[in-house]
């Protein structure tokens, strides 16, 4: 992605904004959806390898899968798995296809993100009467990105999609962790939690997957769609009862997952059930893949560099405020690295919207971390902060994220910005519109969870 996307009025006007912009880019670059394909799928004459394992014999190839990298992943799929491809339906986010409806033999789709919608439901039950053609001489090639547990999706009977789009408002809206959703969404549809495994069974499944969850945990990523599932109906359950939603979902969820708890409900397919025996799952990019690129860029614009950390997670706001503390900490004293320096935060925070709210303004959680930071931040020299979602958007925005500095407060006062009130609103988006100051580099195809940069020593 060219660097200049990442250029918003703060970054132009600094010196050392183009090499800050630099840094971002190389960090999406690293994770770029198709190269990270062609690094671990490979066709040598009449057979396969991936991650040291060869596949030959067999007599059909094809390829499913969902997320917001389906496209480029799809296109580096099918021109390495050449005439061998007999068909597949991959699954994008809307507007992520470029307006193509096919790659080659296999039918690219779009869908709702981040609630599930009618075109997804579609465009999975083709997926799955897709592979009711399978063979143990069949084998097939999944492709999973962040955004696959709502791109791919097929209720449970007795759950409808309005049941579904109601309860990812109600964990979003409550700050459920991903992890805690995905168990949700495992038990209430039939390709999460190692059903898509059992859909492609008896055929063979190589899953190449781009993580965009803190840690990597494969049966967490889009839902683990051909991994075995860890969690229980019992599990589901309790995070409802957590959060004190299980008498305000839909009454079809409750009744499903009461039914599961009771055992009246086969359990999704856990280690040791045999449909995995024949299932590769491969991790091909990652918020420490991008993270490190970012480092390798930043010592050879000339910064110290270091990650503190890829594992973020809590309250957007609670983050935002721990930055400013760490920039101006090391601003000021050197600690943990001395300007000019880069330090660099990966993982995935959340953002709570209050209940009594009487009005809830726009933004994302990555937003919400950039103005959490402003007050904290005031009047360090020579510091910058950016926040970015890795896929190019942050929240229902067309931002990625902001970019704050040391006079980022007194530019906001001069224009009658108080960022405390924009703060309690959830309001991020209009705080630094006007100031100029949101990142809008586009869709990005990749997804790998955020990244926040502190940058020392910038005139």
């Amino acid at each position: 992605m060219p660097p200049e996307r990442f250029l918003t009025r703060t970054l132009r006007a600094s010196p050392h904004g183009e090499r800050a912009a630099r840094v971002l880019a190389a960090a999406i670059q690293a994770v770029d959806p198709a190269a990270a394909v062609a690094r671990h799928l490979r066709r040598e004459e009449d057979h396969l390898r991936v991650a040291g394992r060869a596949y030959r014999a067999f007599e059909r190839v094809f390829l499913v899968g969902g997320g917001k990298a389906g496209a480029p992943m799809g296109r580096a799929a099918v021109e390495i798995l050449g005439e061998k491809l007999a068909g597949g339906v991959l699954i994008t986010k809307h507007g992520h296809a470029g307006g193509a409806a096919r790659i080659g033999p296999v039918a690219l789709l779009e869908a709702g993100h981040p609630l599930p919608d009618a075109s997804g439901v579609a465009a999975t039950r083709r997926m799955i009467d897709l592979l009711a053609r399978t063979t143990p001489q069949d084998l097939v090639v999944c492709l999973i990105s962040g955004g696959g547990s709502a791109l791919m999706t097929q209720p449970v009977p007795g759950v409808s999609l309005a049941d579904l789009r109601t309860l990812t408002d109600q964990l979003l809206a409550c700050g459920a962790t991903i992890n805690e959703i995905n168990t949700l969404r495992k038990h209430l549809d039939q390709v999460k939690g190692g059903g898509l495994a059992r859909f492609a069974a008896p055929a063979a499944v190589i899953t190449l997957i781009l993580s965009d969850v803190v840690g990597n945990p494969l049966d967490v990523i889009a839902s683990g769609p051909t991994v075995p599932d860890l969690g229980t109906f019992a599990d589901a359950v309790g995070v409802l009862q957590k959060y004190a939603l299980w008498q305000a979902v839909p009454a079809g969820i409750r009744q499903h997952l009461a039914r599961g708890a009771a055992g009246e409900v086969p359990e999704t397919p856990k280690p040791g059930d045999p449909i995995f025996a024949r299932v590769q799952n491969v991790l091909v990019g990652s918020n420490e893949l991008a993270a490190q690129a970012a480092v390798q860029q930043a010592e050879q614009e000339g910064w110290r560099a270091r990650i503190l950390t890829t594992s973020l997670t809590g309250e957007a706001r609670e983050a935002g405020q721990w930055l400013a503390q760490t920039a101006r900490q090391a601003a000021e004293r050197g600690e943990p690295l001395p300007p000019p320096a880069c330090l660099i935060v990966g993982g995935e925070t959340t953002v709570t919207l209050g209940a009594s709210l009487a009005e809830v303004g726009k933004g994302g959680r990555n937003q919400e971390m950039a103005l959490a930071a402003v007050p904290g931040l005031a009047g360090v020299a020579k510091t910058l902060l950016v926040t970015l979602a890795t896929d190019g958007g942050d929240g229902p925005t067309d931002a990625a994220g902001a970019v704050v500095s040391g006079h980022t407060l007194a530019r906001a006062q001069a224009a009658g910005l108080d960022p405390g009130d924009f703060l309690a609103r959830h309001d991020a988006y209009h705080f630094f519109d006007p100031l100029g100051d949101l990142l809008r580099p586009g869709p990005t195809q990749t997804n790998v969870n955020d990244l926040a940069f502190v940058f020392l020593g910038v005139p």
